[in-house]
């Protein structure tokens, strides 16, 4: 079938709105009709190259904060029909690995295959006008109207529920919700540092809340940032870690905050030290960020690190559960405990993905979703 995507064809380009081809799904895949796409920081990477050789390169189909309705099913899937609302997760959980047999799904093993952009048996569905095989971001490209996925990365969720806001649980809300309560194991009481206040930080904030922090600091330069996070939960802002530290006196009563979440749109290894004295002693420092893979290392002071028992950790996806977080966060909203709607800052159409991700960069956005027909 003919279809239409957002491709990048080149790095450091514009997304190209281009007419593609699209086979069938094959045994295991999952044909679906898009109806929302988040606008993630991570998509941003491909253009930048920051994610080189760690993801699918050009010509690859962005994408992979999404949602639809299910049309059609190749051999042996069961666990969705044509007719079925679905959201990925951009990391699959095929339950039979040994990342996922041990209640660590985030690191499904299939996740390496599918990042790098083909399908399971390492061959493309998707297909440019001349001729291209086209990638895939985390194996699902969301930027077109329908896409091929392996059944594995997608989650049946209830007809009712409104796919423009389930979309954005396939990534950064369930990220920064669960790198507060899964990876930093927020307490009740804890002081608590977001360092990025934008569509995964607001999420970390949240979930530090719910969690029951004490104060909740978010750091972030763009003032419209700062304002916003005030409404997700954040009890103090600041406009830059230097600030924060500073301050600490009024944040944290002088001691140092007990958890410190990285969120940056680009991480910067630098930045990690800065935040690192935050810290109080006993602090998890937790980095959720994605950092340049060309960045080899990041400014810990070792002897800090030993001498506070300090501890960092990394995150991915939240180190949560796309089975059982994204229908939980989705009856949060919908009992009216989890603020989804404030985190669309605007809507685009297919054709609208340039202009929204330069809202992104302008600081314009906590999270644009593109809305199809």
């Amino acid at each position: 079938m003919k279809t239409r995507a957002a491709i990048l064809r080149e790095i450091n380009t514009p997304w190209s709105i281009e007419e593609i081809e699209l086979d069938p799904p094959k045994r295991g895949e999952v044909l679906v009709k898009m109806a929302a796409s988040g606008l993630c920081h991570s998509d941003e990477h491909l253009v930048t190259g920051d994610l080189a050789g760690a993801a699918a390169g050009p010509p690859v189909i962005g994408g992979h904060e999404g949602a639809g309705v299910v049309q059609e099913v190749g051999e042996g899937v069961t666990s969705v029909q044509p007719g079925d609302h679905v959201v990925f997760g951009f990391i699959p959980a095929c339950g039979r690995c040994a990342a996922c047999v041990e209640g660590h799904s985030n690191l499904c093993d299939m996740g390496g295959a599918l990042a790098m952009g083909v399908q399971a048996d390492g061959t493309s569905r998707h297909h440019s006008s001349d001729g291209l095989d086209l990638g895939l971001m985390c194996g699902l490209g969301t930027f077109a109207e329908h896409t091929v996925v392996n059944e594995a990365s997608v989650v049946k969720i209830d007809p009712g529920w409104p796919l423009d806001k389930a979309c954005l649980l396939g990534c950064g809300v369930v990220t920064g919700w669960g790198s507060a309560v899964n990876a930093a194991q927020v307490q009740v009481g804890d002081y608590v540092a977001v360092v990025g206040a934008g569509g995964i930080g607001s999420n970390a904030i949240q979930g530090a809340r719910m969690a029951g922090a004490r104060a909740i600091a978010a750091i972030d330069p763009v003032e419209f940032k700062r304002e916003k996070a005030v409404e997700f939960g954040a009890t103090h802002t600041y406009a830059s870690v230097e600030e924060a530290q500073e301050k600490i006196a009024e944040s944290t009563w002088g001691r140092g905050f007990d958890k410190v979440i990285m969120t940056m749109g680009v991480g910067d290894g630098d930045v990690v030290g800065e935040a690192f004295k935050l810290g109080a002693k006993r602090s998890r420092i937790v980095i959720t960020q994605i950092h340049p893979t060309s960045e080899q290392s990041l400014a810990i002071p070792g002897s800090i690190l030993t001498l506070f028992e300090k501890q960092i950790v990394g995150s991915l996806f939240g180190s949560a559960n796309i089975r059982t977080a994204i229908p939980r966060l989705m009856e949060l909203y919908l009992q009216g405990q989890y603020n989804l709607d404030g985190l669309v800052t605007h809507t685009y159409d297919l054709e609208g993905v340039n202009k929204g991700y330069d809202a992104m960069r302008n600081g314009e956005n906590i999270r644009g979703v593109i809305i199809y027909d």
